[in-house]
């Protein structure tokens, strides 16, 4: 395989990365409402001379498919970014990106749940690996803190985000429409600007500014439209799976990216926690034999291959 296929899923964890500072830098700038509302509505405004023709002309599949359309806007734009523009102002960078590499296994689980995919040997031993791992990051290297509800209201968020982005792709998965990729990206966003305008008018509505432009520029056009791009584009290459282990490397950039532009430092904890989770989301997307069979195999008596 060429290594230029590995470029578009790199490219696209590392600017989700620098996404986790920009959430941070908004804390302050522009209030979480107003900013998950404005980077979508940016991104529908530039789509929408390129991609509202074929739109159209898939006009009556898209009301056939509207109550999907809604859902997934919801989960994999509303609450996705909306919960960690709130998650962001009790919860560091460093945190977000380790627990946003939560996704791929929260995608396991939650497929063998509702797809009722067979759990893997790595599924299960992963998602206790992991598990463990998430508590000493939100018990702040003491698991046993969480006994006392210590936990950062940011990170419960990101945890909950964590899990909707998940759902996200495993009903994605499920509904196998078939409307052009561009197009049910379009209406994705259609129905997430539609549902992210109430809080935006509810809520504290921040002026758009000098300070914060960049921010919201940032968030509606690397972050949402050319990573979309670049996402498909790795799918297509390499493969959905092989893909979605480049998540892994979020954690990473996060980290380097916010003791650059934020100063953050890493504690001992961040390091446990995060290859905890790495090792556990690793495992299930490498030990993909199912748990039945594994189990089969090493019967009693059962002879060896």
């Amino acid at each position: 395989m060429r290594l230029i296929y590995f470029l578009p899923p790199l490219a696209t964890v590392l600017i989700w990365s620098g996404n986790m500072t920009i959430n941070q830098l908004t804390v302050g700038s522009i209030a979480p409402s107003s900013i998950a509302f404005l980077r979508w509505l940016l991104a529908l405004v530039v789509m929408t001379p390129f991609v509202l023709p074929a739109a159209w002309r898939h006009r009556h599949e898209i009301r056939q498919q509207w109550p999907r359309l809604a859902l997934l806007g919801m989960l994999g734009m509303g609450l996705w970014q909306g919960l960690a523009y709130v998650a962001a102002e009790t919860t560091s960078a460093t945190n977000m990106g380790i627990l946003a590499a939560m996704v791929p296994l929260l995608t396991v689980l939650l497929s063998a749940l509702i797809l009722r995919e067979p759990p893997s040997l790595g599924g299960i031993a992963g998602g206790i690996l992991a598990f463990f791992g998430v508590t000493v990051l939100l018990g702040q290297g003491n698991p046993l803190s969480l006994l006392q509800l210590r936990v950062s209201p940011g990170d419960a968020l990101m945890v909950i985000a964590a899990t909707c982005y998940a759902l996200y792709g495993v009903m994605l998965r499920r509904w196998q429409m078939t409307l052009p990729p561009w197009v049910m990206l379009y209406g994705q966003v259609c129905f997430a600007v539609l549902i992210l305008l109430p809080p935006y008018l509810l809520g504290p509505q921040t002026p758009v500014d000098g300070h914060n432009v960049w921010l919201i520029l940032y968030a509606g056009i690397p972050a949402s439209i050319i990573t979309t791009y670049l996402w498909m584009r790795a799918v297509r290459q390499i493969g959905a799976n092989q893909a979605s282990i480049f998540i892994n490397l979020m954690p990473l950039f996060s980290a380097i990216i916010a003791m650059i532009f934020l100063g953050e430092h890493l504690a001992v904890f961040h390091v446990i926690g995060g290859m905890l989770i790495l090792g556990g989301v690793i495992m299930a997307q490498t030990l993909t034999l199912p748990f039945k069979q594994t189990l089969a195999q090493w019967k009693p008596g059962r002879p060896q291959q």
